[in-house]
C-alpha cells in the first residue's frame, strides 16, 4: 500500500518499509529489542516458515502450488447491493453491503474458500505442469511473453468456432475471459523466475499487465451488456402495478431492504452502476490472495494490543525491561488511549496500522466478510461489529410466517445515526487514513477514502461507490413512508458525484491519474461503462486509422472480437468502422503469419473486402502443401475461392509491367527471376479445382504473352507446363455439365484458341532449338591423319573415315528428320487455322481491349522472326527453291502476314530471298529454282 501520506519521524521509516514488504509478500523483518519475548519467539518461527515455505514452492510440484489460483471464470457475481433475478423475486439479504459477493462461512476456512472463489484444481494442475515443463525455454526467449501468449489466437478462434450461435454470445465472452485468464496464470509464474531488472523482461511485465486488463475488461462487457440485454426481454413481459407478498395482502409498507431491492430492480442505472462496483472489486481480488498468507504477522492469537497487556502484565509483576515506565493505558478496551489520553506499546500501534491497510485492501475487493473475520482472528471483535452496521433493515415476519413461527429480524434499524458515525469517524484527524478510509467508504465520504487510492481503478471505485451509496440513500429517505425522523446525513454527502459523466470528468481531473486514465484499456473501459457503443468504436477505429502499427497486437485480437461480439448482438453499430477494425486485425494476422487463422477472420469482413483480403495473404503461400491447406480453410469459412484465386494471380501478374514492343533481334532469355517464379506459381491457385480450369487457362495465357514478349520462352514454357493435359477435355466437360450445351461460350473458346497458339508456338521454338542444337553439336568430326604416318596408322585411318562416313550419313538423315519436323511447326504457327495466329476466331459482347492489344503486339513480334527462321532452315538445308515461295506465303491475303512486317523488316525479307535466288542461279537454276535451259555462269554473290 501507498504509506507517502503518512507522517512519520526517521526511526519510524524502516517499520513502514517493512509493512509494505509484508503487505507485497515478502517475508517480515526482524523486529528491534524492544519487542516481547513472545513476539521475538514467534517472529522468528515466522521467519523459518517463511523460507521453509518459499524452498518448498520452489521446487514443489503442480498440485502443491494449487493453493493459489485466479478466480473462476465468471465469478463476478451480483453484489449485495445488486438483487438477483429469481422469478419475481430478488434476493438482497445484504443490501448496501461494501462486499459484493457471497462469502464462505465464519468457520470456513481460507484454503477452503480458495476453492469456491477460484480457479479449480484440475485446471490448475495442467498449466502448472505447462509452465514447470516449459519455463526455462520461455526463460530463453528474447521476449518470453510474445512467446508466452503466441496461443492466444488460436484459443479465442477455438472459442469463436465452439460458440457461432447467437444464443451463446455470453457463454462466448465467458470463454475468451478463461482464455485469458490461463495466460495470466502463465505469466505469472513465469516471472516468479524472472528478474525484473532485466530489460528484455520488462516486455514480459507488460505483456502480463496488457492481459490482465483483457481479462477484466471481458469481464466488465459480459457483466454490463448481459444486463442491459436482461433488461430488454423484461421490458417484454408485462408489468404488475402492485406488489403483493405470498398471502395475496398489498405491501403499501416496506422494509429498507425491500425499497433498496425494487430501486434495483426498476432503475438499470443503478443497477449497472453497482455491477461497475462489482467489477471493480473483482479486479482487486488479485492483491487480496498476494497478502493472504501475510495475515498471522499482525498477530498468533485473538488479543488486542498484546504487547501493550504484556509490559502491562511485566509492570505488576514487577519486573521491567529498559528502565523505562512509559506511560501506557493501564486498560486494554477500544477507547482507552482516547478516554485516558495515554500510549499503547509502538508494536501493537504498528501491527494495528498494518492491521488497518489489509482490512482495506479486503473491503476494496468486497470481502467485508472476510475483513471482520481478520478482526475478530486478531483480538478486535470491537472493530468487527463496528463493521456490520450497514446492513438493511428488514422484518420477514411482516410478509409471512414460516409454519406460524417468528423469524429474526435483520439489519440495522439504526443505519442512519451508524452512518453519520461513521461519517465522522472519517473526518477525524487524529485516525490513520486507512482507518479514515475504511469509514469513509461505508458511510459515502469520498474525499476520506480517495487519499489511500493508488490507480485509476481505485480512484473509479471509490467515485461509483459514493455514487451508489448516495442514490441509495435518496431513494430509502423518499420511500421510507413511517416510523422515526432519520437523522441527516452532511450536505457535503448529497454534493458529491450523482452520474457517471460527471465521474469521469472529475477522474480526468485528477493529476495523479489523469495520464493513467488515457491508457488504451482504461479508455475502452470508459466508454463500455458509459455505454457509449458509438464513441467505443470510434475510438478503436481511430488508434487503427492513425497506425495499427503501433498498437499492440494482443489489444488489436481484443477489439477486433469485441467488435464482433457486438455485432453479433444485432448492436446498431457503423459497420465501415468494424471493418477497419477486422481488416487491421485480419493484416496482423497476415504478417504474424497465422495462416490457419485468417480464413476464419477474413469471413467476418463484407464479401468485397474477404476477396481482397484473403487473395493478398495468398499471395505470400508459396509452399504448395500450404496452398492447397490454405483453399481448404477458405472453404470451410465459405469464401469466395473462384474470385479470390483470380485476383491472387492478377494481383501477381500486375506487380510487373511488360513492353511487348521489344526489338524482334533480342536474343531468347532463358533466365527465370524470383519475380518470374512467383507468377508462374501462381496458376497453381487455379489449378486445384476443376471447375475454375477455364480461368487457369485464361491467366496462364495472360501470363505467357508476358513471356513470350520479352522471349523469356523457358518462362513461358514454366506456365504452360502448370496447366494439365486434359484442361480442354476438362473445361469442355465442365461447360456441359454446367449448360448442357456442346458449344463453349465465345470468351472460353477464345481462350482455348489462344492456348493452342502458345502450345503451336513454343512446340515450334522447342524443335527450333533441337534442330540448332542437332546441327551445331551432334555433327561427327572428321578424323585427320598426321603427316609421316605410319602404314599401321594409315590403316586405322581408312577405318576412321568409314566410321566417319557412316556417322554422317546418319547425323544427316536425322537432321533432315529434324528439319522437316521444325519446318512443319513452323509452318503450323505461320499458318494457323482459321483467321491466324493469336487472331480470335468468336467474337464477344465486352471484349478485353487490353488482351485484343497484346495478341496483336505478339503477331508483329513473333510472325516476323517466324518467317526469317523457316528462311534460315530452308537456306540452310539447301532449298533454296522452298525459302522463295515464304514470298507467297507473306504476300497471301489469306493470312495477311505481310500486316505484322514493318518497313525495314520487309526489305529484310527481301535481301534474304535475294540470297536464295542467287544460290538457285549458282545451282544452274532459274530465280525462282525451276530447271533453265539456258546456259548459266555462276553467280558471285
Amino acid at each position: 500500500m501507498d504509506t507517502s501520506d503518512f507522517s512519520i519521524t526517521l526511526d519510524q521509516r524502516p517499520r513502514m518499509m517493512k509493512l509494505e514488504a509484508e503487505l507485497e509478500g515478502d517475508s517480515p523483518m526482524v523486529r528491534g529489542q524492544e519487542q516481547s519475548k513472545t513476539f521475538r519467539n514467534r517472529s522468528a518461527n515466522i521467519n523459518i516458515r517463511r523460507s521453509l515455505q518459499l524452498l518448498d514452492e520452489s521446487v514443489a510440484s503442480p498440485a502443491a502450488l494449487n493453493r493459489r489460483t485466479p478466480r473462476r471464470a465468471g465469478s463476478l457475481q451480483h453484489s449485495t447491493y445488486t438483487p438477483i433475478s429469481s422469478g419475481s423475486k430478488y434476493d438482497v439479504s445484504g443490501l448496501l453491503g461494501p462486499t459484493p459477493r457471497k462469502t464462505p462461512s465464519k468457520d470456513q476456512s481460507y484454503n477452503q474458500m480458495d476453492s469456491t472463489m477460484f480457479t479449480g484444481k484440475t485446471y490448475l494442475e495442467d498449466v502448472t505442469e505447462e509452465v514447470t515443463t516449459t519455463n526455462v525455454g520461455l526463460l530463453l526467449e528474447e521476449d518470453p511473453g510474445i512467446s508466452a501468449c503466441k496461443g492466444l489466437f488460436e484459443d479465442f478462434q477455438k472459442c469463436m468456432k465452439s460458440n457461432a450461435s447467437e444464443s451463446q454470445s455470453f457463454d462466448l465472452i465467458k470463454e475468451y475471459e478463461s482464455a485469458c485468464r490461463e495466460h495470466v496464470i502463465i505469466l505469472r509464474k513465469l516471472m516468479k523466475r524472472a528478474t525484473r531488472n532485466e530489460p528484455r523482461f520488462q516486455k514480459t511485465f507488460d505483456m502480463l499487465d496488457l492481459i490482465e486488463h483483457e481479462q477484466n475488461t471481458w469481464q466488465l462487457v459480459h457483466s454490463l451488456l448481459k444486463d442491459q440485454l436482461e433488461v430488454e426481454l423484461r421490458m417484454d413481459l408485462p408489468q404488475e402495478d402492485m406488489e403483493v407478498n405470498e398471502n395475496g395482502r398489498s405491501l403499501s409498507r416496506k422494509s429498507d431492504r425491500k425499497i433498496v431491492s425494487d430501486f434495483f430492480e426498476n432503475n438499470s442505472e443503478i443497477r449497472q452502476s453497482q455491477l461497475i462496483v462489482d467489477w471493480l472489486e473483482s479486479c482487486a481480488l488479485e492483491k487480496v490472495q498476494r497478502i493472504r498468507d501475510n495475515i498471522k504477522f499482525f498477530s498468533d492469537r485473538a488479543v488486542g494490543w498484546e504487547n501493550t497487556l504484556h509490559k502491562l502484565q511485566t509492570r505488576e509483576s514487577g519486573t521491567m525491561f529498559g528502565g523505562t515506565d512509559r506511560p501506557l493505558v493501564d486498560e486494554i478496551d477500544p477507547d482507552a488511549a482516547v478516554r485516558q489520553k495515554k500510549m499503547v506499546d509502538d508494536l501493537d500501534k504498528e501491527d494495528e496500522s498494518r492491521l488497518l491497510q489489509t482490512l482495506f485492501v479486503y473491503i476494496r475487493a468486497g470481502q467485508l466478510q472476510q475483513a471482520q473475520d481478520i478482526c475478530r482472528e486478531h483480538g478486535q471483535a470491537w472493530r468487527a461489529a463496528t463493521l456490520e452496521g450497514w446492513k438493511l433493515y428488514h422484518d420477514p415476519n411482516f410478509e409471512s410466517l414460516e409454519d406460524g413461527q417468528t423469524s429474526s429480524v435483520e439489519g440495522n434499524p439504526n443505519r442512519d445515526i451508524w452512518r453519520n458515525v461513521c461519517w465522522n469517524m472519517a473526518k477525524e484527524p487524529s485516525y490513520d487514513q486507512f482507518e479514515k478510509a475504511i469509514y469513509g467508504i461505508l458511510s459515502g465520504n469520498l474525499q476520506a477514502v480517495l487519499p489511500v487510492c493508488k490507480d485509476w481503478l481505485d480512484y473509479l471505485w471509490a467515485h461509483y461507490k459514493v455514487l451508489v451509496d448516495v442514490r441509495v440513500e435518496q431513494e430509502l429517505r423518499t420511500q421510507k413512508l413511517s416510523g422515526r425522523q432519520l437523522v441527516s446525513m452532511p450536505s457535503e454527502f448529497w454534493d458529491q458525484s450523482s452520474d457517471p459523466e460527471s465521474v469521469f470528468r472529475r477522474l480526468e481531473a485528477y493529476e495523479t491519474i489523469s495520464k493513467e486514465g488515457l491508457r488504451w484499456y482504461h479508455v475502452l473501459q470508459k466508454w463500455i461503462i458509459l455505454g457509449d457503443t458509438d464513441k467505443l468504436i470510434e475510438v478503436m477505429a481511430g488508434w487503427v486509422r492513425d497506425d495499427h502499427l503501433k498498437v499492440p497486437q494482443h489489444l488489436l485480437r481484443f477489439m477486433a472480437h469485441l467488435v464482433l461480439f457486438l455485432r453479433s448482438t444485432q448492436r446498431h453499430v457503423r459497420s465501415d468502422l468494424c471493418s477497419l477494425i477486422l481488416e487491421a486485425y485480419v493484416q496482423d494476422l497476415i504478417q504474424g503469419n497465422h495462416k490457419d487463422l485468417v480464413a476464419h477472420y477474413v469471413a467476418t469482413l463484407p464479401s468485397e473486402a474477404q476477396v481482397v483480403w484473403y487473395a493478398r495473404f495468398l499471395e505470400g503461400v508459396e509452399e504448395k502443401g500450404e496452398r492447397q491447406a490454405c483453399l481448404g480453410l477458405a472453404a470451410d469459412a465459405e469464401l469466395d475461392i473462384p474470385l479470390i484465386t483470380k485476383l491472387v494471380v492478377e494481383n501477381i501478374r500486375s506487380h510487373s509491367t511488360v513492353d511487348f514492343n521489344r526489338n524482334m533481334d533480342q536474343e531468347v532469355d532463358t533466365t527465370i527471376t524470383p519475380e518470374d517464379k512467383k507468377k508462374i506459381d501462381a496458376i497453381d491457385w487455379l489449378v486445384f479445382d476443376q471447375s475454375q480450369r477455364s480461368e487457369a487457362m485464361r491467366q496462364a495465357n495472360a501470363v505467357m504473352r508476358s513471356f513470350v514478349a520479352i522471349k523469356k520462352l523457358h518462362a513461358a514454357k514454366e506456365v504452360f507446363s502448370k496447366l494439365p493435359a486434359d484442361s480442354i477435355d476438362v473445361i469442355v466437360k465442365t461447360w456441359q455439365y454446367q449448360t448442357g450445351s456442346a458449344d463453349l461460350p465465345p470468351e472460353e473458346a477464345n481462350s482455348v484458341r489462344e492456348y493452342l497458339c502458345h502450345r503451336a508456338y513454343l512446340t515450334a521454338m522447342d524443335s527450333f532449338n533441337d534442330l540448332f542444337n542437332q546441327y551445331h553439336h551432334t555433327k561427327p568430326t572428321k578424323p585427320t591423319l598426321a603427316e609421316g604416318a605410319s602404314f599401321t596408322e594409315k590403316v586405322a585411318h581408312e577405318q576412321h573415315m568409314k566410321r566417319f562416313q557412316q556417322e554422317l550419313e546418319r547425323w544427316r538423315h536425322h537432321l533432315n528428320i529434324q528439319t522437316k519436323t521444325t519446318k512443319g511447326m513452323l509452318y503450323n504457327v505461320l499458318l494457323f487455322a482459321d483467321g491466324g495466329w493469336m487472331v480470335d476466331q468468336k467474337q464477344v459482347v465486352a471484349p478485353d481491349t487490353n488482351r485484343e492489344h497484346q495478341m496483336g503486339l505478339l503477331r508483329q513480334l513473333v510472325l516476323p522472326g517466324l518467317c526469317f527462321l523457316l528462311h534460315k532452315i530452308l537456306h540452310t538445308s539447301g532449298h533454296y527453291d522452298e525459302c522463295l515461295k515464304i514470298a507467297d506465303l507473306v504476300a497471301s491475303e489469306q493470312h495477311g502476314l505481310y500486316k505484322v512486317f514493318r518497313k525495314d523488316e520487309l526489305q529484310q525479307l527481301l535481301r534474304l530471298l535475294r540470297d536464295s535466288s542467287l544460290s538457285n542461279l549458282n545451282k544452274n537454276l532459274d530465280p525462282l529454282g525451276y530447271e533453265s535451259t539456258l546456259d548459266q555462269q555462276p553467280v558471285n554473290m
